[in-house]
């Protein structure tokens, strides 16, 4: 029992230790964001060349016509909407096309380009080389079909390309369920999820290394940053085709940077077994393209070690230190939650940050569960994930 008790309290130190020098790193990180976001936002634009915008569709989903109004209600001088579905008969297509109805003043144009070559395992990759075909500018907006926006995001977005030797710019997100509160639980955690976990990362590599990677959500790019990468062909055989993109650019040198402009990715209200498994893929995606660092973000969560330490408190007669310890996690967590969710201008961050604690938790246990095995399920479809994020032919 003592060997226990010694085994359980340096396991819940430890970790206690690294999560909390990483929830003042997540702080400080989010401070020089916040310090730049400001700089940014107060400047003057002045940078406005001819768009492209790509948007990839496949099916249709609760909240997806707000979502596509967005962004033909731009305020932006020249742009062109690209939008491209496998079939004619796609649903998202179809929607997209009765949206650019009540605009008629934007060009907007859709395409189709059939089911994916063997090579092209990733799908939404193959239908970015076929807008990528008929494209009449230089410059790219990409933009995933659960992205909303406001209207000076073209404005804010290019903003990043200004400067010639930038190749790429993404930008986080804050998650966002339609219908807030009265959401179930298990969206507004995945919500939550995307918007301090994933961004607490971001900002805090950015802080120590610059960014080597893209978020696909959504990007500012050139049009020869894809070939720069090894082209489609290459990039469509990644699950995180975005990761490798913005990887292999800072590679060679091509500046890739982290947009200060805030979008809101859309979560969809599902049950909780399914939510469960698309976060999962995405960890699961994490642990194959960077591996070492999937390994180290084991430490950056608090939850498990509070609970060690409660636990290590009850069994050894300690339980008010237990109590303490296991307070203390929590309070960090909302410590990291509350500086992500307001620097990021979250006007519900109270709420996001009173719920954090519990997604931190949940993420540890993804976290465990991305070690569990290579194959993920995705649209009705067993793939598997291969070492370096590359994904095998669904069977």
């Amino acid at each position: 029992m003592s060997l226990l008790l010694h085994i359980l309290f340096w396991v819940a130190l430890v970790g206690s230790v690294t999560s909390t020098i990483y929830c003042l790193m997540v702080m400080a990180a989010a401070a020089r964001f916040g310090l730049r976001k400001r700089r940014e936002d107060s400047a003057e634009t002045t940078f406005f060349p001819p768009l492209s915008v790509l948007k990839p569709l496949h099916g249709t989903e609760p909240g997806m016509e707000r979502n596509l109004e967005t962004f033909f209600e731009q305020d932006y001088p020249e742009f062109e909407l690209l939008f491209c579905a496998r079939h004619d008969t796609d649903e998202g297509l179809r929607l997209a096309q009765r949206v650019a109805e009540r605009y008629p003043h934007v060009d907007a144009k859709f395409v189709t380009c059939g089911e994916p070559l063997p090579k092209f395992h990733n799908a939404k990759v193959y239908s970015l080389a076929k807008l990528d075909s008929i494209a009449r500018h230089e410059l790219y907006i990409t933009s995933d079909a659960d992205v909303r926006v406001t209207r000076d995001y073209l404005r804010r977005m290019v903003q990043n390309l200004k400067d010639p030797q930038i190749g790429l710019a993404s930008c986080v997100y804050l998650g966002t369920v339609d219908g807030g509160a009265s959401a179930g639980f298990s969206a507004q955690l995945d919500a939550v999820g995307k918007s301090v976990e994933m961004t607490s990362g971001v900002l805090v590599a950015d802080m120590l290394e610059g960014t080597k990677f893209a978020l696909g959500a959504t990007m500012a790019v050139r049009k020869r940053s894809f070939q720069d990468a090894g082209g489609f062909e290459e990039l469509g055989q990644f699950y995180a085709d975005d990761f490798v993109l913005g990887n292999r650019l800072a590679a060679q040198g091509i500046g890739v940077q982290m947009a200060t402009h805030v979008i809101r990715l859309m979560v969809q209200d599902t049950p909780f077994g399914l939510s469960f498994r698309n976060q999962l893929r995405w960890m699961q995606s994490t642990r194959r393209s960077r591996p070492w660092g999937h390994l180290g973000s084991g430490l950056t969560f608090a939850m498990p070690f509070g609970l060690l330490g409660l636990l290590w408190g009850l069994l050894s007669g300690h339980a008010l230190v237990g109590v303490l310890w296991l307070s203390w996690m929590i309070v960090q967590r909302w410590m990291q939650a509350g500086a992500i969710l307001r620097v990021m201008g979250d006007p519900d961050w109270v709420r996001g940050t009173m719920l954090y604690p519990i997604r931190d938790l949940l993420g540890s246990i993804l976290w465990l569960g991305s070690y569990g095995g290579d194959r993920f399920y995705y649209r009705g479809k067993i793939y598997r994930l291969k070492d370096g994020g590359k994904v095998e032919a669904p069977e």
